[in-house]
C-alpha cells in the first residue's frame, strides 16, 4: 500500500511539473478537510443557543431554517458568517495547496464561499467563486446587482446580540427597494450574479479554451454530489474528451468516476494535508 501510495505521489508531482494548464476546483470538502467543519463540535460549541431553541442540527440545513421573524434570522447568519468568514482566518490546508501550484499556470474554480483561497493567498483574478461569498450582502429579490461588505454590520450584529436576536434597528434593508436583504450565496433564483461574477466566469471560460490541445491537469478536492454540475461532471467530461487532460480527485467518499476515465484519473482517498505536505516536498 505505502509503494503504491508513493507511486500516485510521484506521478502526481510530474502530472503537475508538466502541466501547461492547472485548474483546481474545489467543494465543501476542501474546507471540511482544512478544519472548517458545518458539524459535530464546531456547530455545538459556537451555537448552543440556536440549538436548544430552534432544534438546529448543522450549519448547512440551519441556513434553510424558517427563523421566525429577522431579528432571529440575522443573528443566525450573524454568527455563521462571523465563524466561517471573519473568525476562522488562513488555514494551512489552503496556504499548503498555494504553495504547490503558485508558479503554475492555474485557476481555481469553487463552490466554497469562505474567501479560504483569497486568505492563503491565491489572486482573486484567479479564482471563480460560483455560489458567492459570505463577506457580501444583496436585495433579497435581486432588485439590484450591488453587493455590500458586511464585516463592520456582522461584528455589530455579533455585539448586540441577545437570546438569539439582534436589535430590529440593525437587521439590513435594500438600499434600493427598502425590502429585505440576503447573504450573497446561491439559494435561490434571485442570486445576484454581477459583472465581477460575470469577469470571472469569462476568465475561467477563456482559461479552459486556452487549454485545449496542451496539457491539463485537473485538480478536484472534496466534491461531492451536492452540485455536481459545477465541478465534478463538468471536471469528468474535460478528461474524458480531451487527450492531454488528467485528473487528480481528492476524495474519500466518493473517488470514483467512470470507468472510460480509469487511466487518466488518479484518487487520493487519504487526508488532503498530508498529501499536499508531500507533494510539496
Amino acid at each position: 500500500m505505502d509503494r503504491e501510495y508513493q507511486s500516485r505521489i510521484a506521478y502526481t508531482k510530474d502530472l503537475i511539473n508538466k502541466a501547461n494548464y492547472i485548474v483546481i476546483g474545489a467543494g465543501a470538502g476542501l474546507s471540511a478537510a482544512a478544519g472548517i467543519q458545518y458539524g459535530g463540535h464546531r456547530f455545538t460549541d459556537n451555537f448552543a443557543p440556536f440549538i436548544e431553541k430552534y432544534g438546529l442540527t448543522d450549519m448547512y440545513s440551519s441556513g434553510f431554517y424558517p427563523f421566525p421573524t429577522e431579528e432571529e434570522r440575522w443573528a443566525y447568519w450573524a454568527k455563521h458568517i462571523s465563524l466561517n468568514r471573519y473568525e476562522v482566518g488562513p488555514t494551512k490546508l489552503y496556504e499548503k495547496l498555494f504553495q504547490l501550484v503558485k508558479k503554475a499556470n492555474y485557476f481555481v474554480i469553487t463552490t466554497n464561499v469562505d474567501s479560504q483561497f483569497e486568505l492563503a493567498g491565491f489572486p482573486l483574478e484567479n479564482i471563480f467563486e460560483v455560489q458567492g461569498n459570505y463577506g457580501y450582502l444583496q436585495c433579497v429579490k435581486g432588485c439590484h446587482d450591488s453587493l455590500y461588505d458586511n464585516k463592520l454590520l456582522v461584528n455589530e450584529m455579533i455585539a448586540n446580540m441577545e437570546n438569539c436576536r439582534i436589535p430590529s434597528n440593525l437587521v439590513p434593508k435594500c438600499p434600493e427597494c427598502g425590502g429585505e436583504m440576503d447573504p450573497h450565496l446561491r439559494i435561490n433564483q434571485y442570486f445576484v450574479q454581477n459583472e465581477a461574477w460575470n469577469n470571472s466566469n469569462d476568465a475561467y471560460e477563456g482559461f479552459i479554451n486556452e487549454s485545449k490541445g496542451k496539457n491539463l491537469l485537473l485538480l478536484e478536492f472534496g466534491v461531492g454530489f451536492n452540485t455536481p454540475g459545477i465541478i465534478r461532471y463538468p471536471f469528468e467530461q474535460m478528461t474524458y474528451q480531451n487527450e492531454h487532460t488528467k485528473l487528480i480527485r481528492f476524495n474519500m467518499d466518493h473517488p470514483n468516476g467512470p470507468k472510460e476515465n480509469r487511466e487518466k484519473t488518479i484518487a487520493f482517498t487519504e487526508d488532503i494535508l498530508p498529501v499536499l505536505l508531500k507533494l510539496n516536498k
